[in-house]
């Protein structure tokens, strides 16, 4: 049952109406996926995105934990005898973990502190007196809390100002005045750690560096975190001490007497003991959190963009990874991307074959019947590059440049090993540059996203919420684009909505013994392959050929009878209104409106039949870079060079201009019109034109600017 209380609160917390919210939650807690909430739920949520789904997902998620802990909370207090109406319907009302913890704070058990220690000698009466600030007779009265634990009566009094500085650290008001000047002062200060400087130089440009914590762009907070994690830097945030103090005394301090003298000490001891800390963890810890879910943001628009990168498509490719002494491991892949041939060319020094390899390529070509050539971008990519192209038997075949990033991490995984378990890892890394031009989707969800090299910091951040973030976007990338069921690999697969690895090899291993699915429903044959799995699933899942049109478009099963009865109503076959642009436009499509049917699915019905199977993706095209640019060495400034992105990060983006080094176009570099983000210029694979602003040989970095160049 829907909890009205957390759905108001879930409402407020995303912006997304409670009617919205609510029935959203009901979707998912009954087993809807996302994709599938977002495809084919359009009526039920008022046409929420992915997006969207997702915020309302995990801020629930995050209400239902903070739900438990109030629980929790709530126990232990009544346990202790202290729990009071007024006190539980705060802490009932609470929906934000800092304020709850600031109540639950004063009633935590604690382990033997100070404030405790002097409690269990008898001081808190004591202490209670000195708070009171009525009287200056302290010592005086300090004397009757004189006894076996308490010596003399400095002791009373300084165990009793333990417990008021246990007090005012405890107070939630004062723990939110100090937050708030933290919040607005606080500065971190980084400095190297002595000794260490050499060991540290990538790390110099935060030596001895002061900012405001509130401004620290998220990289460099990173960056500095990383630095201190290595031992090379040191970091502490710097606050405006005397205006915290001065808020706290206004707060807690009555007077001018001795009383009130020994509030202000306590206060003093409270915040730089006990407050400070506290409050300096919780701004660092938020302050990182931030930081986190910006480089994770922008590790998974990158991710989401490298997935949706074009496909050459069905076409007989030629496999290179370049090399030098141990030359060129060259495949030769058919149109699904199986392997047809492996061997090893040496164009490359030292052997420079150029003529034994052009032989072979030519033989390779003729032989399988070559459409395209795909060469991966690492070492000595050029260099092959250029051999090619010099190959007259390579007249009218593509040669393209592929980002190699990861291709080392499958060709030895487990998945790898499965594939090709006779072939070493150097013809599986071929294997896969060749198959990322087939298709980038198909291939690099194969490999773990934060071993594809399109982010920062992917070891610096919470790896729980990155592996949810790009497991998101893995998933959504899939299920818009669709997945072929009788080509697909399990990895693949296992990214549909509904399925997960146990279907996903349920389905392969099921399509292995019995041939390939003649129509979606040949689905509910597979072990364990229920109605739930058939709903969330079967959509995305597409079936060439199938005597059925729409099994291989986006139009779910469950609308098949719609579809059907607007072909008859139109006098047709559905086989014809999907060729026959006339007849759909002679639909009317109020007719077919129902309670559960409504105007979104209508249209996203009329629109798959003009064109079944639609691929979200762009038009493949390839990079062209200069011939005349092969090292580092040869750049200049003032170059206007072809350049293709090839990591996004806040700071700006890294462009591969042709030669080794990945060039840089700092985010104040990106245009003429002001920008708060580099992704609101460039997207990731994007060609892009590029001048070369700076060049240093020694230390392998190039600037560049795209600033006067048309590419927007």
């Amino acid at each position: 049952m829907i909890d009205n209380e957390l759905m108001c609160v879930l409402s407020q917390k995303t912006g997304i109406s409670q009617k919205q919210v609510s029935q959203t939650v009901t979707l998912l807690e009954n087993g809807a996926t996302i994709p599938f909430i977002s495809r084919y739920r359009k009526e039920v949520t008022g046409g929420l995105d992915e997006l969207a789904l997702q915020s309302i997902q995990e801020t629930y998620s995050s209400l239902k934990e903070l739900s438990s802990r109030k629980e929790y909370i709530l126990g232990v207090i009544a346990e202790s005898g202290k729990l009071t109406d007024e006190l539980k319907d705060k802490i009932n009302g609470c929906w934000d973990s800092i304020e709850l913890e600031d109540l639950y704070l004063p009633y935590k058990p604690r382990r033997r502190t100070r404030a405790e220690s002097a409690r269990l000698s008898g001081l808190e009466p004591l202490a209670k007196i000195i708070m009171s600030q009525h009287g200056d007779d302290i010592e005086y009265r300090a004397r009757k809390f004189v006894n076996d634990n308490v010596k003399t009566v400095d002791d009373a009094i300084l165990g009793a100002k333990d417990i008021i500085a246990e007090w005012v650290s405890e107070s939630a008001n004062a723990r939110n005045r100090v937050r708030s000047i933290y919040a607005r002062t606080a500065a971190l200060v980084c400095k190297v750690v002595k000794g260490k400087e050499l060991q540290g130089e990538k790390f110099s440009n935060y030596f001895n560096t002061e900012e405001l914590l509130k401004r620290c762009a998220s990289h460099r907070l990173l960056a500095m975190l990383r630095g201190e994690a290595e031992g090379v830097l040191k970091l502490n945030l710097k606050a405006d001490d005397s205006e915290v103090l001065e808020k706290l005394y206004k707060m807690f301090v009555k007077g001018s007497g001795m009383s009130s003298r020994m509030v202000s000490s306590a206060i003093d001891d409270s915040y730089k003991r006990l407050i400070k800390p506290s409050i300096e963890t919780e701004m660092m810890n938020a302050a990182k959190q931030e930081a986190d879910r910006v480089a994770i943001d922008t590790f998974a628009q990158n991710l989401r963009q490298l997935l949706f990168a074009p496909p050459l498509g069905k076409r007989r490719v030629l496999a290179i990874d370049p090399g030098y002494r141990t030359g060129c491991k060259i495949v030769c892949l058919d149109e699904q991307g199986a392997l047809l041939y492996d061997g090893v060319i040496y164009p490359t020094p030292p052997k420079c074959d150029v003529e034994g390899a052009g032989r072979t390529i030519e033989n390779l070509v003729n032989k399988y019947k070559i459409d395209a050539i795909a060469v991966g971008n690492g070492t000595a990519s050029r260099e092959t590059e250029q051999f090619l192209s010099k190959l007259s038997c390579l007249k009218g075949i593509e040669i393209c440049v592929v980002n190699e990033s990861g291709a080392s991490i499958y060709s030895a995984s487990k998945i790898a090993r499965e594939e090709f378990p006779d072939k070493d890892v150097t013809v599986r890394g071929a294997v896969s540059i060749g198959r990322r031009l087939l298709d980038p989707l198909a291939e690099l969800v194969k490999i773990d996203p934060k071993s594809i090299g399109v982010g920062q910091y992917q070891h610096d951040v919470d790896q729980t919420k990155l592996k949810e973030s790009l497991t998101f976007t893995v998933e959504s990338c899939v299920n818009s684009v669709g997945v072929n069921v009788n080509t697909a690999s399990k990895e693949l697969l296992s990214y549909v909505s509904g399925l997960g690895a146990q279907l996903a090899h349920n389905i392969v291993a099921f399509r292995t013994e019995n041939g390939p699915f003649n129509s979606r429903r040949d689905l509910l044959n597979v072990p364990r392959f229920g109605n739930k799995a058939f709903q969330q699933s079967s959509a995305f899942l597409r079936i060439p050929g199938s005597a059925n049109p729409l099994d291989n478009s986006a139009v779910h099963p469950e609308r098949y009878s719609l579809v059907e009865r607007m072909a008859s109503d139109c006098g047709c076959e559905f086989a014809e209104l999907i060729k026959d642009e006339n007849k759909r436009k002679n639909i009317d499509l109020k007719r077919y409106l129902s309670d559960d049917v409504g105007e979104p699915t209508l249209n996203d019905i009329i629109q798959e039949l003009e064109k079944p199977g639609r691929d979200p993706r762009n038009v493949f095209d390839r990079i062209k870079f200069d011939e005349t640019i092969k090292t580092i060495d040869q750049l200049k400034p003032g170059m206007i060079l072809n350049g293709i992105v090839t990591n996004v990060t806040q700071f700006g983006v890294f462009v591969d201009i042709g030669v080794h080094e990945n060039g840089l176009v700092h985010v104040s570099e990106l245009s003429d019109r002001f920008i708060l983000s580099p992704s609101d210029v460039v997207k990731l694979s994007q060609i892009v034109k590029v001048k070369v602003k700076e060049v240093d040989v020694v230390k392998k970095r190039i600037s560049l600017t795209m600033k006067g160049l048309k590419n927007e």
